[in-house]
């Protein structure tokens, strides 16, 4: 099956190449098709609200009959993040703790990396439930090295996650033979890190069946995009996670005139013939530059005829 036509699609590539818009006219597409489908935005420069004319935002909204449309808000989630964390470790510090580690939780939303976790987080929830109520779910995603992180998350959180089960399972071992008499002792951050290893297993499940999961990357033919492209692919192999489609899209026109736009031609078809010969194995999807912004649904459909 094509990666296009996946249940979960994943639109990548570096910054202004057309990611949204590529993504944007895939969902319209298949939302015109009759296949219900839901397009997610995990990028924080959102512009799927100008695309379709309304405020998006971080719930779900329909926007057409078939088309539902997200937009994770990274500040937000994190928000929430901080302050499921700090449920769960109610009951578990003691009282005269509980401001410090709140005060400390609070901290840590400005720490780096922390709004890519809360936002993983939302992600993989809507990828893991919401993805059974709909024929196909499309994620535009940021800039080729956000999406990186963002998709290797699973493994490497994974990994993390088992050190810290292990470490806690000693530690209660031990508690259980000086304190409790041999009685094994309740643990709720055992548990919640448990919870978490179980969703980030079935995450890295989804995205590596073959079957069910596409990654799409966008590229222009220019030289630090294909640069990119090459080495965002090649990273994400290492992690099976294998990019198997390529949209080349803001092709001039085959008939150009003016010494400038010949020239410009010229240098397109070497690096359109260096995209033919650096991604052999991957099919190639070839989309014009259009002579206007696409910023419309009619404008989407035009664009999504050349898929």
């Amino acid at each position: 099956m094509e990666d296009i036509n996946k249940k979960i699609v994943f639109i990548g590539g570096k910054g202004g190449v057309g990611k949204s818009t590529s993504a944007a006219a895939l969902a319209w597409r298949r939302a015109r098709e009759g296949r219900k489908t839901l397009l997610v935005s995990t990028d924080p420069a959102h512009n799927l609200g100008d695309i379709f004319e309304q405020k998006i935002g971080g719930r779900i909204k329909k926007v057409s009959t078939h088309l539902d449309v997200i937009e994770i808000d990274p500040e937000q989630e994190t928000t929430v993040y901080i302050n499921t964390v700090k449920e769960n470790i109610k009951g578990i510090v003691q009282p005269s703790m509980t401001d410090e580690v709140n005060r400390q939780l609070d901290t840590a939303k400005a720490s780096p990396g922390a709004d890519e976790a809360a936002l993983f987080n939302k992600l993989i929830s809507i990828i893991i439930e919401e993805h059974l109520h709909y024929d196909q779910c499309i994620v535009d995603t940021a800039p080729t090295g956000h999406t990186i992180r963002l998709l290797t998350l699973p493994e490497l959180m994974g990994v993390w996650i088992d050190g810290l089960l292990q470490r806690r399972k000693k530690t209660n071992k031990n508690y259980t033979q000086l304190l409790n008499d041999g009685e094994p002792i309740e643990d709720p951050i055992y548990d919640v890190l448990n919870e978490r290893k179980e969703r980030f297993r079935k995450a890295r499940e989804l995205l590596l069946n073959g079957d069910i999961t596409g990654f799409i990357f966008v590229v222009n033919p220019e030289s630090l995009s294909i640069t990119e492209t090459d080495k965002a692919i090649r990273l994400l192999a290492k992690h099976q996670l294998y990019v198997k489609t390529l949209i080349i899209n803001k092709l001039l026109p085959q008939q150009v005139e003016g010494e400038f736009f010949l020239k410009r031609k010229q240098m397109e078809q070497a690096y359109v013939q260096q995209i033919e010969e650096k991604f052999k194995t991957q099919q190639k999807w070839y989309v014009p530059l259009f002579n206007h912004d696409i910023m419309d649904k009619k404008q989407l459909e035009a664009f999504s005829t050349f898929f």
